[in-house]
């Protein structure tokens, strides 16, 4: 009897980084926070300082903690192209593809990144905390043990592919390191074995597979910053510290730095990019198409998991994700998830999802009403208590849709997604 998927994610202590000795020889143990159950880097220098790098040279970033999944087989593609959104059958060998897995009801279990090696081997890069999950999932479906279509209960899956979690403690697996910014080509470049014209000419999403002194990478021309110039090396855990050290190493004379949570949290809300949890699902169960993401959603497909809700949410979209300018710099308040984010006449329209401080500004997201999403509209945001003497003042600690409030900060929605 298949039932529904459900996954409740286990407890567990963090764990250090693969590159955590490298980074306590930069910074103290106070500086590193658990993240998606590992111990990451905050921040190096300041997040200030790491942001201005990546727009104007490059920043180095720890994403070993993501997840790296193998699919492979003579039916991979056919698989992919059934428990994703996008169309996978579209790839070609080395292409990369940014695309939402779903279960039965289209509720969003992760954006993921898939790289076509070949027509029967494929990776996907998984979000660190829905790794998990995702393994869960797609084991289960596998099984036939969960429903994949509410409309037929009894559908199956008619694809087997194999899946290999590439995980960290693998010894043929994967991890990620980022190397994000203007200045990532020419230190790639300088790295790389091989021939420099076909790294050079490397398309973003797109990806080739080489060595860098001698360590074997997948070398992709993608990232999470919103940066024009930008790489993701996925390497051997094994050799992670020592590709980390080398990059550092010759990069420093460019002005390269590594780079923490902080920045790459900054980074991505200046360039409009979302996080799970905040832009996409979470407690307002943003669909791709009000966060922006609508073209991955390949509605025509035959069938693919969520098919039916998708096509229901694109009717009924209501709500849209935006970004807003705000005032910032020293002595004005930074904005915070859960302000309410303020129409004509001080009318709660929707909710702050994700700030941070870019360039002497704020730069937040937020899902509103799509009434109020058009670039230039302003707006005004309410700062909700954050301390108990603040609610005995009279401040409010939340505030619903149409509620009448006093804007504390005003700003207006910039357009949704910004290049560097």
């Amino acid at each position: 009897m298949k039932t529904e998927f459900r996954f409740d994610a286990p407890l567990q202590d963090a764990k250090p980084s693969l590159l955590h000795q490298a980074h306590l020889k930069r910074i103290p143990a106070s500086r590193l926070a658990p993240f998606a159950g590992t111990l990451m880097p905050l921040w190096f220098s300041s997040i200030q300082e790491e942001h201005q790098a990546v727009r104007t040279t490059a920043g180095l970033f720890d994403c070993t903690h993501m997840g790296v999944l193998s699919i492979t087989g003579e039916q991979a593609e056919a698989f992919i192209d059934t428990v994703t959104t996008n169309r996978t059958s579209r790839l070609e060998d080395g292409q990369v593809q940014y695309t939402y897995v779903l279960n039965a009801y289209g509720e969003i279990l992760d954006d993921v990144i898939v790289y076509r090696r070949t027509q029967t081997d494929f990776l996907m890069v998984v979000n660190a905390a829905n790794t998990p999950k995702i393994k869960a999932w797609f084991k289960g479906v596998l099984a036939d043990e969960f429903i994949i279509d509410p409309d037929n209960p009894k559908r199956q899956l008619a694809y087997r592919p194999e899946i290999t979690d590439l995980g960290a403690s693998c010894a043929n697996g994967l991890v990620d390191i980022a190397l994000q910014g203007p200045a990532s080509m020419d230190l790639v470049a300088a790295l790389f074995d091989g021939d420099a014209e076909s790294l050079r000419t490397l398309k973003p999403f797109r990806f080739l597979e080489g060595s860098l002194q001698g360590i074997d990478c997948v070398i992709s021309r993608t990232g999470y910053t919103g940066a024009a110039m930008g790489f993701e090396l996925l390497v051997n855990p094994a050799q992670a510290c020592d590709l980390w050290a080398q990059l550092l190493d010759r990069g420093d004379p460019m002005g390269i730095i590594p780079c923490g949570l902080g920045a790459r949290d900054s980074l991505r809300i200046q360039a409009g990019l979302p996080l799970y949890g905040h832009e996409l699902a979470g407690r307002h169960d943003i669909t791709p198409f009000e966060a922006g993401y609508g073209w991955t959603v390949k509605l025509d497909k035959d069938f693919f998991i969520g098919q039916s809700t998708m096509q229901q949410n694109k009717k009924n979209a209501r709500q849209r994700v935006v970004r807003i300018s705000l005032p910032g710099g020293k002595g004005v308040r930074p904005v915070r998830e859960h302000d309410p984010v303020l129409g004509d006449g001080g009318i709660c329209q929707g909710w702050i999802l994700s700030s941070g401080a870019a360039e002497g500004q704020q730069i937040a997201l937020a899902c509103v009403d799509e009434t109020l999403a058009e670039p230039n509209t302003s707006v005004g945001v309410y700062y909700v208590a954050r301390s108990q003497g603040q609610i005995k003042k009279g401040r409010l600690e939340k505030a619903n849709k149409q509620d009448k409030l006093e804007p504390d900060i005003e700003g207006k929605i910039i357009d949704r997604f910004e290049k560097f």
